[in-house]
Parts: structure tokens; sequence; C-alpha cells
């Protein structure tokens, strides 16, 4: 359950999930520590289990945003069959695709070799450092970038982060309020926070192929424990123009196929003989997982309204720099 809970929670926020199941059970020490000793083994109980709880983040994101995967999946089929792109949620679903390619194929790659071969405290907090930095340069980035959108006149700056949300709101049929990105989030059922999410895909889908393929390259990063999936691809948005809502929408669509994929491949070692003895805690910290990403995704999206990632990013350097102190020298 606790495993459960700190993987659901740090999956979404901005500090790497993978970095903390390492972290936390080493400092606690005992049994705990034993945990994350097992990781440095190709076949991994606890490793098995901890990509497994996946899943149940992966579920719980495609539950959060169902109604924007239906629209991007019915965009995707429709954009096939007429062999064209045209509307924001057929730009968008490509896009996405797009984005998931350089993580899948690294995935595949290296994604269990990589996990067995950092899966060690040491360099959990030292990647941990290196997200805190990530996080911090996407921020300074970020606060130069309107200035010199401006002077540039591309339309990457404030006017690209406000941008107009007509179209979305032609889509959504007429009669209808104009939408607001920074509406506080009404009900689910309230026409105003499916406007809302309209007119954030609109600007989803206008950040171009060559943005997407970057952002979405900079998840491989997050291969390394102790750095954040969500965390380098909110960094990546801010980069290319993003604003801190938009960039943690995008990191989550991203994600979503990538966490489901990773826990998916998992399955076949559960069912298996890795899975012995695990089978019935796999479930149980699923069930905690699911309620700490539903946690998360509730917090981050009313954080990201007005503040930005630079507490997470102190906070990573903090944690880092403390673990590698006790890692290393105590």
């Amino acid at each position: 359950i606790v495993i459960g809970l700190i993987q659901g929670l740090t999956e979404l926020f901005p500090v790497s999930s993978l970095g903390h199941t390492v972290l936390i059970p080493s400092w606690l020490g005992g049994s705990w520590a034993a945990l994350v000793r097992q990781e440095d083994s190709a076949e991994s109980p606890y490793l098995a289990f901890i990509v497994g709880l996946h899943l149940a983040t992966a579920l719980v994101l495609i539950a959060y945003y169902w109604r924007e995967w239906l629209r991007l999946g019915r965009g995707l089929v429709t954009s096939v069959i007429q062999r064209r792109i045209v509307t924001p949620e057929q730009r968008l679903a490509w896009l996405i695709v797009i984005a998931t390619i350089p993580v899948g194929l690294a995935g595949l790659a290296f994604e269990h070799a990589f996990r067995v071969l950092f899966a060690r405290p040491e360099a959990a907090a030292f990647f941990l450092m290196v997200n805190g930095g990530i996080l911090l340069l996407g921020e300074r980035y970020r606060r130069r970038a309107p200035a010199a959108a401006d002077r540039a006149g591309n339309g990457t700056g404030r006017d690209r982060q406000d941008a107009p949300v007509a179209v979305a709101a032609a889509t959504a049929g007429a009669g209808q309020d104009q939408p607001s990105a920074h509406s506080p989030g009404p009900g689910p059922h309230q026409p105003e926070r499916a406007m809302a999410d309209l007119a954030a895909e609109q600007r989803l889908a206008g950040i171009g192929a060559g943005s997407a393929l970057w952002i979405g390259a900079a998840q491989i990063l997050a291969l390394f424990a102790g750095i954040s999936r969500e965390g380098v691809t909110m960094a990546g948005g801010l980069v290319r123009g993003l604003n801190h809502e938009d960039a943690l929408r995008f990191a989550f669509l991203l994600s979503t196929p990538v966490i489901l994929a990773a826990g998916a491949l998992k399955v076949p070692d559960l069912t298996g003989p890795l899975g012995d003895g695990i089978r019935g805690q796999v479930l149980v910290g699923s069930v905690a997982a699911a309620g700490g990403s539903l946690l998360a995704i509730v917090f981050l999206s009313r954080w990201f309204r007005t503040r930005t990632l630079t507490p997470f990013a102190v906070y990573c350097l903090a944690a880092g720099l403390l673990s590698l102190i006790r890692f290393t020298i105590w």
C-alpha cells in the first residue's frame, strides 16, 4: 500500500516515481532496503511489482481524460480513413503518435536494462538532482521566451499561450459561451469544462510536429531512475512555448500510452513464475496507486493554473543532495 501510494503520486508529480521507489525504501532501511537490492537482478519481483503498478496510473489517466481520448481516437480513425489531417483533434492525435515514437523505441531497447543498472540509491539521488536542474532550466528558458518571441514576432510568447479559441468553439457548436483555458474547472458534465478542454486541445494541436517530436524525445531521460517523465516533458513543453497548464496536459496525454505499455509488458511476468507470491500485493498496491494518481491529477491541474515547476525543482535538488550524501558518505 505504501509503495503503491508513492508510485501513484510521484508518477505524475514531476519528481520521478522510480527514483522515489528506490530512495524511500533505502532511507527506511531493513526489509525495505532489501526490496530495492532486488532490482540489481534482471528477474526482480520488486521491479515487476513497481512496473505492474503503472497500469493503475495509466487507467486513471484514461478515465480522467476519457472525453479527450474519445475525441483523439475518433480524430485518428477519421484521419486515416479520409487520408488528411484537418481538425484539431486529428492534428493532436498524430502529434501524440509522433511524440511517442522516440520513447517507445528507446523503452523497448533499453528500459529494463536501465532500470536494473541505475535502480540504486546513489544513482537515483544523482539523477534526482539532474531532474531538479532540468526543471529549473525549463522555467528559466520559459521566462525568457515571451520577450524573445515578441522581438522575433513569431508568436511563441504570451500571444501564443493565450491564443484565441474560436475554432474550438465552432467545433463544439454554436450558441455556447467562448471557453477559457483558465477556467476554475467546473464539474465534468458542465459545458464550460468541455469548452475549456476543446480550447486546450486546439492550442496543443498548433505546436507543430517538430516540437512534438522534441518534447516526446525528452521522455527518454525518464529511463534513468530519478528523472521524471512528467517533469522533463513539461520542461520541454515550456521551452517550446506552452504555458504550464497546457504543458501539464500534453505531458499527461503523452505519458498515458507509454505508462500503459510499460505496465502491459510486465503482465506476462506477473502471470508467470516471477509473479508467484506478489500478485495479491500488486492488486492492493494498484488500488493505492490509482488513488494516489487521482489525487495527483486533481492537485497538479489546480497547481499549474497559477504556479510553476520551481518548488518541485528545489525539492529534487535538496532531496537528491541529502540522499547522495547519505548513500555515498555515511
